[in-house]
């Protein structure tokens, strides 16, 4: 099959111009400046940004990834993609060992469909006192033999695990991640500065949504966000939401990190594309009040309600952040942190054609997933 889209604003990481492009068998063949040189499909204006990339998400339209329950799984990548979102890692959160592994096995299947990219645990090797919406009563001392395990439930499909690098033995499995190819990710931490710096000198390259349940930024106490952010080996997630960051603080990380070391995610969870109402999340319940998911009795934020073509906006609009450069954030660094930007994460030549058509107000018209374009709400 061969399309081309014309009358295109196209965003590329570093422009955007008028033109066209072209897609055959899923995968992008020409991209041109002005206007093209025969019929297509015209995008009327419309900017064309690559498919955005999702590094950490937990579910949505009722679907939650923690329970390895397929069908949920399916609609909530589905809902996702319908806001533009072509590549999702589904995230777990802490349980018991075998119910990760069995979650895990489960969510593979859909991996290997090409339904989602990958498998994250987000714990169960996390601090108590910055465990948010983690159940304490699951979480686990670091153990190099039990990661393994863990590994070996996802077949292949472990993208990444989030640690505290503070825990006994952390070091040691966050080197056992690099090793394995499984991405390290501090987060849910009580860190130091200085246990942070050795966390990422074992082997660690991300930072789970910065800010959130970690220590705050304090001039004679740095703690982890000072170390996350200036060292140049760690790209940090945001949360992007209004809920979980206010936006002075997206810019200052921002500006800090830039836009190759700044991935948006959602954190979202089932709730999300549903509404207010009682949810689940692993075994902790979560009521959703004006699209704001806390566990239920303590006020603790869990998750959100979150999508990405919405944190995009945000980026552009609140946060000051240029169309070429959010979709660096949104999709090519995402990616490159998944070692997945020769494929996909921006437009060009013999990349996926995964592409998200917005208006003018940056809201999503149009979403196609290698080569095909998907169904909107």
């Amino acid at each position: 099959m061969s399309i081309t889209l014309t009358d295109a604003r196209i965003v590329t990481p570093d422009e955007v111009h008028e033109g066209w492009l072209t897609i055959e068998n899923g995968r992008i063949t020409h991209v041109g400046r002005g206007k093209a040189p025969g019929e297509g499909h015209s995008l009327s204006g419309g900017y064309v940004v690559p498919g955005f990339v999702d590094i950490h998400n937990h579910g949505g339209d009722g679907g939650s990834y923690p329970e390895g329950d397929l069908d949920g799984a399916r609609r909530a990548a589905a809902l996702h993609a319908r806001h533009g979102t072509t590549t999702t890692i589904a995230s777990l959160v802490t349980a018991a060992p075998d119910d990760l592994a069995r979650a895990a096995a489960a969510l593979a299947d859909l991996c290997e469909e090409g339904v989602l990219a990958g498998i994250h645990y987000e714990g169960p090797y996390i601090s108590p006192a910055r465990r948010g919406a983690h159940d304490p009563a699951l979480l686990r001392t670091p153990d190099r033999s039990e990661f393994a395990s863990l590994i070996k439930a996802g077949r292949g499909h472990i993208r990444m695990i989030t640690i505290a690098p503070e825990l006994p033995g952390a070091p040691e499995v966050i080197r056992a991640a690099a090793d394995a190819g499984v991405i390290a990710a501090i987060g849910h931490c009580d860190a130091t500065y200085e246990q942070t710096l050795a966390g990422i000198d074992a082997g660690a390259t991300v930072a789970t949504h910065l800010y959130n349940t970690m220590p705050a930024l304090h001039h004679r106490n740095p703690g982890p966000i000072a170390a996350l952010l200036e060292d140049e080996r760690v790209t940090v997630e945001l949360i992007n939401d209004g809920v979980h960051v206010h936006p002075a603080m997206v810019r200052l990380a921002y500006d800090v990190a830039g836009p190759d070391r700044t991935a948006l995610v959602t954190d979202a969870m089932a709730a999300t594309g549903i509404g207010d109402g009682s949810y689940e999340l692993g075994s902790m319940a979560v009521t959703v009040e004006d699209g704001v998911a806390r566990i239920t009795g303590t006020g603790a934020i869990a998750g959100s309600t979150l999508t990405m073509d919405v944190a995009f906006r945000r980026a552009v609009r609140l946060a000051g952040v240029s169309l070429p450069e959010a979709t660096r954030i949104a999709s090519l660094t995402p990616a490159r942190v998944l070692g997945l930007d020769d494929r996909i994460g921006s437009i060009a030549v013999g990349k996926d054609a995964d592409l998200v058509v917005l208006d003018e107000d940056l809201t999503v018209t149009a979403v196609m997933r290698r080569g095909a374009w998907l169904g909107l709400d």
